[in-house]
C-alpha cells in the first residue's frame, strides 16, 4: 500500500470531501436527480440521486435552536412496497467523522457493498446515505455562522437522520442501519432512541461505551492545538489557522494501523512525505467544522440502555484498531447485555489499516453479507 495519503483517508477527519452546496429540493420516497459530479456508477450499480431536506426551527438536545438547517442525502436503488404500501427494503448507511455521502460512493464501496449480489445490492435495496449535520453538504459552521453555529451532538445527528427518513422520505421502518466509526455509534443510538424503527443494526468500528482513553485524548489535543493558534480569533479567523494543518498529521497517524505505519514509514524522508501529503490534502477543510465534529462525540454513550434494544445487532471491530482494542474486553462485556446480539473482530492481515479498515469495505463485506443473511433468515 503506497505511503501517499488518499483523499478517502483524509476525509475520515478533515472534511475535504464535501462537494459544493446545492439548492434545496424536495424528494420523497426516492424521487430525485442524478448526482452531478458523483463517482461514475459501476456496472450493475444505479446512479446516485441527491436531495436536500429543510428542517425549520430545529431545537437541539441542549436547548439551542436554529431557524433553518439543511440535510443533504444520497439515494441508491429503488423503494419496494409491501402489500400494505409500506416501504420495506430501506437501508440507512452512516459515514464516519468528517466524511460525507460521497466518501461512500467510491468504486470500492460500490463494488463491495452495492453491486448485484453484494450485501446491500441496490437492485434489491434502497440505500439512504445522509450527510450528518456538520458534514458534507448539510448545514455546518463554515456555511457562515462559524462559532455561532449551535453545538450539535451525536444525539442530534440521529434525531435529524430520523426526521429525514420518516418525514422527508416517508419511510417508517428500515431494514437495517449500518454505520462506521461515528456512524457506528449513531447506529447504536438509533437502536436505543427508535427501537422499532429497524430490523437490525450493524455497528462497524466502535464500542457502545463513551469515548475515552486515547480516542478522547487525541481529540482534545487537536482541539486545544487549533484554539491556541494565534490566528484562531475565537473561531472568526480570516484564513484557516495553520495549526489545523499540523493537527491533521496527528489525526491521520492516530486512525491508521500501528503495523501498517511501521511498514510504510521507515525513514525520516518517508515521515516527511507522509506529513506533507496530509497537510496538502487537509487544505480543503475548515477548522470550525473539524472542532465541532470532534466535540460532538462528547454526548455519546449507549451502555446504559443496551438491554432495551430489540433489533438484531451484528457488531464488527478490527483487531489492529488501537481505538477499540479487543484486549480491553469492552465489546465482549457490553454485547452480553444485548438481547439479539452477535459480534466479530476481524483479525489483522497485510491489507488491514487499523481504524481506517472501516473505510475499506472489501475487508468487511463478508461480515455485512453474514449480517444480511441473519436479518433475512426470518
Amino acid at each position: 500500500m503506497a505511503i501517499a495519503v488518499t483523499a478517502l483517508a483524509l476525509c475520515a477527519l478533515l472534511q475535504g470531501c464535501a462537494g459544493p452546496a446545492r439548492p434545496a429540493t424536495e424528494l420523497r420516497a426516492a424521487a430525485g436527480t442524478a448526482a452531478s459530479g458523483a463517482p461514475s456508477p459501476q456496472s450493475g450499480v444505479t446512479t446516485p440521486r441527491e436531495g436536500d431536506a429543510t428542517v425549520a426551527n430545529y431545537k437541539f438536545r441542549d436547548g439551542e435552536t436554529i431557524d433553518q438547517l439543511k440535510l443533504h442525502y444520497t439515494l441508491l436503488g429503488e423503494p419496494h412496497k409491501n402489500q400494505k404500501g409500506v416501504v420495506d427494503n430501506a437501508i440507512l448507511l452512516l459515514h464516519w467523522t468528517g466524511a460525507s455521502s460521497k466518501a461512500l460512493l467510491t468504486p470500492e464501496f460500490q463494488q463491495s457493498l452495492f453491486a448485484p449480489g453484494a450485501p446491500f445490492d441496490v437492485t434489491r435495496y434502497l440505500v439512504i446515505i445522509p450527510d450528518a449535520i456538520g458534514h458534507g453538504q448539510s448545514s455546518k459552521p463554515s456555511d457562515g455562522l462559524r462559532s455561532r453555529f449551535p453545538r450539535y451532538g451525536y444525539g442530534d445527528m440521529v434525531d435529524l437522520q430520523h426526521k429525514l427518513v420518516t418525514e422527508t422520505l416517508g419511510i417508517s421502518h428500515l431494514r437495517a442501519v449500518v454505520g462506521m466509526s461515528m456512524g457506528c455509534m449513531n447506529a447504536w443510538q438509533w437502536a436505543e432512541a427508535y427501537p422499532s424503527a429497524m430490523d437490525g443494526i450493524m455497528p462497524v468500528a466502535c464500542f457502545p461505551a463513551p469515548i475515552s482513553g486515547r480516542n478522547l485524548l487525541w481529540r482534545k489535543i487537536i482541539v486545544d492545538q487549533i484554539k491556541s493558534d494565534p490566528t484562531w480569533n475565537g473561531g472568526n479567523y480570516q484564513q484557516q489557522p495553520p495549526a489545523a494543518a499540523a493537527a491533521a498529521s496527528i489525526a491521520r497517524m492516530m486512525i491508521d494501523g500501528v503495523s501498517h505505519l511501521q511498514e510504510e514509514v521507515t525513514t525520516p524522508g518517508q515521515a516527511d512525505q507522509f506529513i506533507q501529503a496530509v497537510k496538502a490534502q487537509s487544505s480543503g477543510g475548515d477548522a470550525n467544522d473539524l472542532i465541532y465534529s470532534l466535540e460532538a462525540s462528547q454526548d455519546f454513550t449507549a451502555e446504559p440502555h443496551l438491554g432495551n434494544i430489540t433489533a438484531k445487532v451484528y457488531a464488527v471491530n478490527f483487531a489492529d484498531d488501537e481505538f477499540y482494542r479487543d484486549s480491553l474486553g469492552i465489546l465482549q462485556r457490553d454485547m452480553t447485555k444485548v438481547q439479539h446480539g452477535r459480534y466479530v473482530v476481524r483479525p489483522t492481515t497485510d491489507d488491514s489499516t487499523g481504524h481506517l479498515s472501516m473505510t475499506h469495505p472489501a475487508l468487511w463485506k463478508d461480515k455485512a453479507q453474514t449480517f444480511m443473511k441473519w436479518l433475512n433468515a426470518n
